[in-house]
């Protein structure tokens, strides 16, 4: 297993890949040293050789990477208040729908309750007719009403949120926006019978109904959300996995996440003794969410991980990800797994960059995860989610092809040549010869050669950009 790049960006590593060891034997060559007139002296350059030879050349990017689980869900308290009985513990298996814990809020109960008095009141309003008695009064009354049904839409939209469980949510959220909709081409309807009545065409009885209708249908989506905020108090696992209970403070009493303090101000919850106390929410050893324990609304209660399925995700650097698709095979370690190499397959890479650090750009891949084998041969032990890994991708690799070191080539351009072009020099009857090569798959120690070089010539691998054209290189 090649070892991980120390670098804090993802980077490209051009090796023989650890994943081809079957590498010719040939490939190794027969080395000579030699050394020019004057051997043995400092001053001058030292040059080996080696017969060109056939092996497997693989081209890898190294990225840092993170095991991530099949999914995992953060479940947040609905509103304010206590958690009235728990019935999870930390690291508990549970399946999807498990009541997990409910929460005793006085403040979600009121806030029903007023909102069920509001609908009473808009009934009673529709049924006995509007106290306006001309259009003025109306369009007036109608104002009014547009100011607050977008309070309260606000409202209900805010209180939808935060409904953990995502089925009941995005359906409280829908409700609500519907009723938004809904709400909108009434009070359209409403403007236009009053204009009508303005210009002498239109009776107000119908102006005043409509807005009476769209009152009504402001009131029931706000009941519609206080009883949805006030239903999830009965907190459901939203997938199935096991529970991590949230962190709530320092040793001692469970204490209140970041904030809950000044949002419970006034809500009529009754704190529990000691729930203010000290500790530094989420600090090592700091207790988990306990029966009792006060909550705002809003804060995270518990996760839920599904780790049936294990995958990886690997940050590749902007000038590496072209090459990586879909298919393209990774060696992994992981840090906390020492000795051990893990499989991976890359399945898609993510369209969107992310900018980090010194102007670095990466994008996000993923992979699958393939198993393990520990040093010892044996499977090795199944990471967990979270823990840190380096991703080894074989973006490129070639068997059986001719291959010279790494070493052995010089860019033409520093002996006037084309910049561009990559030469060796060949050992013909004991001279240096240049000459151009076509590389293809190229690797750390060792590149392919597709064109220019054929095996068992003799090439010069060390201090060649030294050499110079027709030295003896005996």
């Amino acid at each position: 297993m090649p070892a991980a790049s120390t670098s804090p960006r993802p980077s490209r590593r051009l090796l023989r890949s650890p994943l081809l060891r079957a590498s010719s034997a040939a490939a190794v060559g027969v080395t000579v040293l030699v050394v020019a007139a004057g051997c043995g002296s400092d001053d001058e350059p030292v040059t080996s050789t080696a017969a060109v030879a056939r092996g497997d050349v693989a081209e890898v990017v190294d990225a840092p990477g993170t095991v991530q689980p099949r999914a995992s869900a953060v479940v947040k308290a609905p509103a304010a208040g206590t958690v009235a009985t728990l019935l999870v513990a930390d690291g508990q298996q549970v399946a999807a729908g498990d009541v997990l814990m409910t929460i005793d809020s006085p403040s979600a109960e009121a806030n029903l309750e007023q909102a069920e008095a509001a609908d009473a009141e808009a009934a009673s309003s529709a049924s006995s007719g509007s106290s306006a008695r001309s259009s003025s009064q109306v369009a007036a009354q109608q104002r009014r009403a547009a100011a607050d049904a977008q309070a309260r839409f606000a409202e209900a939209e805010q209180q939808a949120q935060a409904i953990a469980d995502p089925a009941a949510r995005a359906a409280a959220l829908a409700a609500v926006q519907s009723s938004r909709t809904q709400y909108q081409l009434l009070s359209s309807q409403t403007q236009a019978l009053v204009d009508q009545v303005n210009s002498g065409l239109g009776n107000l009885d119908s102006a005043v109904e409509s807005l009476g209708q769209a009152q009504r249908v402001q009131t029931r989506a706000a009941v519609a959300a206080a009883r949805a905020t006030v239903d999830a108090l009965t907190v459901k696992a939203p997938i199935s996995g096991k529970v991590s209970l949230a962190a709530t403070g320092g040793a001692g009493s469970p204490a209140l996440p970041a904030g809950a303090e000044q949002l419970l101000a006034g809500s009529g919850v009754q704190v529990p003794q000691g729930a203010l106390g000290g500790g530094d929410a989420g600090a090592a050893g700091a207790p988990v969410l306990a029966q009792g324990a006060a909550v705002a609304a809003g804060s995270t209660v518990l996760s839920v991980i599904d780790a049936s399925t294990l995958s990886l995700t690997a940050d590749v650097d902007e000038t590496d990800v072209l090459s990586v698709q879909p298919g393209v095979a990774a060696d992994v370690t992981v840090d906390a797994v020492a000795g051990a190499r893990y499989r991976a397959t890359v399945t898609s890479v993510d369209p969107t960059a992310r900018g980090g650090g010194g102007g670095a750009v990466t994008y996000t891949v993923r992979l699958s995860y393939d198993g393990g084998t520990g040093p010892d041969g044996e499977p090795a032990a199944t990471p967990l989610p979270g823990m840190s890994a380096s991703v080894s991708l074989v973006v490129r690799s070639v068997t059986d092809v001719v291959e010279v070191p790494a070493s052995a080539l010089v860019r033409a351009g520093a002996q006037n040549g084309s910049p561009d072009s990559d030469t060796v020099w060949v050992v013909s009857g004991g001279e240096a010869q240049r000459r151009e090569v076509v590389v293809g798959v190229r690797g750390d120690s060792d590149v392919e050669i597709t064109d220019g070089l054929a095996a068992g010539e003799e090439i010069v691998t060390q201090g060649a950009a030294d050499v110079t054209p027709g030295q003896r290189i005996p």
